[in-house]
């Protein structure tokens, strides 16, 4: 036997083997799966606590080196940060199940609304060819039916955490403990790690915090400011849900560029059931928090720290979109500069050897 064929024997056998495999591991699922479960149990909270903790150390040094003690400035940011989340859960949670459920059992009357909007621009389009009619029908259809599942899914989402409220509990312990042993953390990391990596590793993580830290923390803060400008500026004008669409203005402000749109639409579909007048409140709402941001609030809190051309910004958010919609537009920047710290240390190996 040649030496091509006996290679494309054995490739053909490794395959078969790793489908094998794979074939019996999903079959054990009942043997797995409670490792896995319990596996999560720990991760998630373990993941947050440390993201969190990435967010307030640097407020917490800050505090330490203007002379407070260490232990005095740990604990009056752990108070503020979890009391003020604490006490937005307890006030919010309620109001926001509240103002959820009754938008969900308002859809159809919603829906009646945009029937009867139809039905106007079908008289005033009689024109237009009869499939333009049908895709515009099929579109709202669709849209109602996204809104209510999505609905419905956040309602139950809210309930399966309160489902793992003594899981989360442990979040604020872990996050003190991170913070407060960092430096023998940072110790143990550096001695399990292999010698040959430890300074090729300490540069990289010093890269990607220079570029990352102070961007999500500044985007994050900006986030906050605009949703609760949004909420607030809806409640003051009477418009319906003013908290679903806080919260969603800013969650999805997150995002470079199409986030202000994304977030806008909910807005403006739910006034344009109301009246003509929400509508214009919601247009000149955004647009002046849009103003805000643009101007003064990115500028003075986000400022250039993430170093990037927004032609490549908007090239990973684009990528981000098509690989896991929404949230992978979220993800996508902080990735896309981790990959630019990733590539840059990579051609610095290239060009030491």
């Amino acid at each position: 036997m040649t030496q091509k064929p006996l290679r494309l024997l054995i490739w053909a056998a490794v395959c078969l083997l790793v489908l094998l495999i794979v074939y019996v591991f999903i079959k054990l699922e009942m043997l797995w799966a409670p490792f896995c479960l319990v596996v999560k149990s720990i991760l998630i909270p373990l993941i947050i606590a440390i993201f969190i903790s990435y967010l307030l150390l640097p407020i917490i040094e800050w505090l330490h080196r203007s002379g407070l003690p260490r232990t005095l400035s740990l604990l009056i940011i752990y108070l503020l940060f979890f009391g003020g989340i604490g006490y937005g859960l307890y006030k919010g949670v309620p109001v926001l199940i509240e103002q959820l459920t009754d938008l969900s059992e308002s859809i159809p009357g919603i829906a009646e609304t945009y029937d009867g909007l139809l039905l106007k621009l079908h008289d005033h389009t009689d024109e237009w060819p009869d499939g333009i009619h049908s895709r515009m029908d099929r579109f709202i259809q669709r849209t109602e039916e996204f809104v209510a599942k999505t609905i419905e899914g956040t309602i139950r989402s809210i309930r399966f955490v309160f489902d793992y409220i003594l899981i989360a509990a442990t979040i604020p312990f872990l996050v003190f403990y991170m913070v407060k042993d960092i430096d023998l953390m940072k110790k143990t990391v550096w001695y399990l790690t292999p010698k040959s990596w430890r300074k090729r590793g300490s540069a990289f993580l010093r890269d990607v915090d220079d570029s990352l830290g102070d961007y999500i923390r500044g985007q994050l803060l900006v986030c906050f400011l605009i949703g609760l400008g949004a909420g607030v500026s809806f409640w003051f004008f009477d418009l319906p849900y003013p908290l679903i669409l806080g919260l969603i203005i800013g969650l999805t402000n997150v995002i470079p560029y199409f986030g202000p749109v994304i977030g806008a639409v909910p807005a403006l579909l739910i006034a344009m059931a109301v009246s003509a007048k929400a509508v214009i409140t919601v247009v000149i709402t955004i647009l002046i928090l849009q103003f805000l941001e643009g101007n003064i609030l990115s500028p003075l809190i986000v400022g250039r720290s993430l170093k990037m051309h927004p032609v490549v910004i908007m090239l990973a958010l684009l990528a981000g979109g098509e690989l896991a919609g929404i949230i992978g537009m979220i993800v996508a920047v902080p990735a896309a500069a981790v990959l630019k710290v990733m590539m840059i240390h990579f051609l610095r190996m290239r060009t030491e050897h």
